[in-house]
């Protein structure tokens, strides 16, 4: 090779352009392929099965796939929503029977009727404590009984969500024939009135990142009607 063609090709060496230095630049020129649209014609993509498809095919397929997932995630909001509207007309329904009632045992069948008419739960109780037999209906158990049986899930004064030990469901839900997990929602107001709790054969039904909300609003009705009420009608 001559002295000038070594030179030419040592001067084209030098000025070619890396992938990391066209990067920069089109990060810095975002316009460029819209200034210059006839170089989309020249860029392509491969598929990881060796075709080609143009740089608009790709972009059109991305969008395609973004236009999904918000699709998806919009249906999941709307759901979400839904699910929100039912509870709070249910809840609502509920607090207006709590506020109707005239005794304990009244607000008892109350909060049992509504979890399995209108909640559809498939295991609901309704714990006071106190004298057993003092309130009908009402499942009322020793608070001592009770501390030594579910303690750990009054503790707190909080509800509680997941899957518990079998003792513990055994002893919220003595009639169910399998529970695998619940949520439970203490009766407090300096003192330890109670507890109401929910539970499923689902142990996913009730996971511990649940929201508690609307059974927070139902106790928090409770503790303020029960210390007023009669334990049975007159």
């Amino acid at each position: 090779m001559s002295p000038s063609n070594e030179q030419a090709a040592k001067a084209a060496t030098e000025s070619e352009l890396t992938d990391e230095q066209v990067r920069e630049y089109l990060k810095a020129n975002e316009d460029f392929l819209q200034r210059n649209p006839d170089l989309l014609d020249h860029l392509h993509i491969s598929h990881a099965s060796g075709s080609a498809i143009s740089l608009v095919e790709k972009q059109v397929s991305i969008l395609r796939e973004r236009n999904i997932d918000m699709r998806h995630r919009l249906n999941s909001l709307t759901t979400n929503a839904r699910e929100n509207d039912r509870l709070y007309e249910q809840t609502r329904g509920l607090i207006l029977r709590l506020l109707e009632a005239e005794s304990v045992e009244a607000l008892y069948r109350a909060f049992m009727s509504a979890m399995a008419e209108d909640f559809k739960v498939e295991y609901a109780s309704m714990i006071l404590f106190g004298e057993r037999g003092s309130a009908g209906q009402c499942r009322v158990e020793p608070l001592d009984a009770a501390t030594a049986e579910i303690g750990g899930l009054l503790r707190g004064h909080k509800a509680v969500c997941g899957a518990l030990r079998r003792e513990e469901l055994a002893y919220l839900f003595p009639d169910a024939a399998a529970v695998g997990s619940a949520a439970l929602m203490p009766l407090y107001n300096g003192d330890e009135l109670g507890l109401i709790a929910v539970g499923s054969a689902d142990a996913n039904r009730y996971s511990s990142n649940m929201g508690t909300l609307f059974l927070t609003h139902i106790s928090d009705v409770m503790v303020r009607l029960l210390p007023r009420l009669p334990p049975q009608a007159p």
